[in-house]
C-alpha cells in the first residue's frame, strides 16, 4: 500500500505542477495582449510602428541590464552563458530567440492601433497554434519530444475554432490582408521562440540569462531597423509623454521570463494553447473596454475565446480511462 500511496502522491504532485504551469501560460497570454495594445498605442502616438519597437524592446533590456547585476543568479547565468559560448556548448542558433521577440514587437506597433487586440489575437493564435504542434512534433522544446496526441490536435482545432470565430464577425471590411499574416507570422516565431528560450534556459540555468539574451538581439535588430527607417521616412511626428506607454518592454520581460520557466513542463503546444486563453480573454476585456476601429464585436470576440479556452482544458486535462474489475 504505501508504494501505492507514493506513486498516487507523485501523479497528483505532477498534476498539480502542470496545472501551475498551464496557469503560468495563461497569465503570459494575458501580458501577450497587454503588451500588444500598449506597443500598438505608442505605435500611433509616435506614428511610427518600428520606432515605437525599438523604444519598447530597449526599455526591457535596460530592466535585464539592472537585474542581471544585482541578482546573483543572473551574473552565475552570464557567466555560463559567455563560457557556453566559447566552449561551444552555447550554439549560436540558441542566441536568436530576441529576433521572433523583435518581429512580433514590430508587428503590434504596426497593426493593433487599427485592427484591435482580438483581431490581432486572431492572426498570432493561429501561427503560434500551428508551430507549437510541429515543433513538439520534432521534439524543439526543452521537454523532447512531445506526442501529436489526439486530444492534442483536438485542442489545436478547438483553439483555431475561435480563431475562425473571430474571424466570421463583419469587422474584417477595409482591412488590408498583411494585418492578418504579419500576426500569423509573428505567433509562429513565438512558438519557436519559447521552446529556443527553454533550451537556453537549460544550458546556462537562469531563465533571467535566456530573457537577458531575448532582449540584446531584438534591441539591435529593431534599433538598426529604426534608424534605417528614419533615415528613409523621416522622424517621428511627436514625442508622447504619457508614462502607461513605455511600460510594453517591463511587460515583455515578465513574459518571457515566464516562458522560459513553464516551457519545461508544458511543452510548446500546451504552452501555446494557455497562451491563447489569456490572449483571447484579455484581448476581449481591452477592445470593450478601449475598441479600436477595426475590433470585432464583444459577442463574438467573447464567443472565440470560449472556444479557444475549450480547446486548452482538452489539451491539458488527461482523459481518464476505466479500468476493468
Amino acid at each position: 500500500m504505501a508504494p501505492e500511496r507514493e506513486r498516487g502522491g507523485r501523479a497528483v504532485s505532477e498534476r498539480g505542477s502542470v496545472g501551475i504551469a498551464v496557469a503560468g501560460a495563461v497569465l503570459i497570454g494575458a501580458l501577450t495582449a497587454l503588451q500588444a495594445r500598449i506597443n500598438g498605442s505608442l505605435g500611433a502616438e509616435v506614428g511610427d510602428g518600428i520606432v515605437a519597437a525599438a523604444i519598447s524592446f530597449s526599455s526591457g533590456l535596460v530592466i535585464l541590464i539592472a537585474l542581471s547585476l544585482i541578482v546573483p543568479e543572473g551574473r552565475r547565468g552570464f557567466g555560463r552563458l559567455v563560457a557556453g559560448i566559447r566552449s561551444r556548448s552555447v550554439p549560436p542558433w540558441m542566441l536568436l530567440g530576441g529576433l521572433a521577440g523583435a518581429f512580433t514587437v514590430a508587428s503590434q506597433g504596426l497593426t493593433v492601433a487599427t485592427i484591435g487586440v482580438a483581431l490581432f489575437t486572431v492572426g498570432f493564435v493561429a501561427g503560434q497554434t500551428t508551430g507549437g504542434l510541429v515543433l513538439d512534433r520534432v521534439g524543439f522544446g526543452p521537454a523532447g519530444v512531445v506526442p501529436v496526441t489526439v486530444r492534442r490536435v483536438v485542442g489545436a482545432v478547438l483553439a483555431i475554432a475561435g480563431v475562425v470565430v473571430c474571424l466570421s464577425g463583419d469587422a474584417l471590411g477595409g482591412v488590408p490582408l498583411w494585418m492578418l499574416i504579419v500576426p500569423a507570422v509573428a505567433g509562429a516565431g513565438v512558438a519557436w521562440q519559447q521552446g529556443t528560450n527553454g533550451r537556453l534556459r537549460v544550458r546556462v540555468e537562469s531563465p533571467l540569462t535566456a530573457t537577458l539574451v531575448n532582449f540584446i538581439g531584438g534591441t539591435v535588430v529593431l534599433v538598426i531597423a529604426a534608424l534605417v527607417h528614419v533615415g528613409v521616412v523621416g522622424a517621428p511626428r511627436a514625442i508622447p509623454t504619457a508614462p502607461w506607454l513605455y511600460v510594453g518592454g517591463a511587460v515583455g520581460v515578465v513574459y518571457i521570463f515566464l516562458s522560459a520557466v513553464v516551457v519545461r513542463r508544458t511543452g510548446v503546444l500546451l504552452l501555446g494553447l494557455g497562451s491563447v486563453v489569456g490572449l483571447l480573454s484579455t484581448s476581449v476585456l481591452l477592445d470593450a473596454l478601449w475598441p479600436a476601429p477595426a475590433a470585432p464585436s464583444t459577442p463574438v470576440a467573447l464567443l472565440a475565446a470560449v472556444v479557444a479556452i475549450a480547446g486548452v482544458v482538452v489539451a491539458a486535462v488527461p482523459w481518464r480511462r476505466r479500468r476493468r474489475t
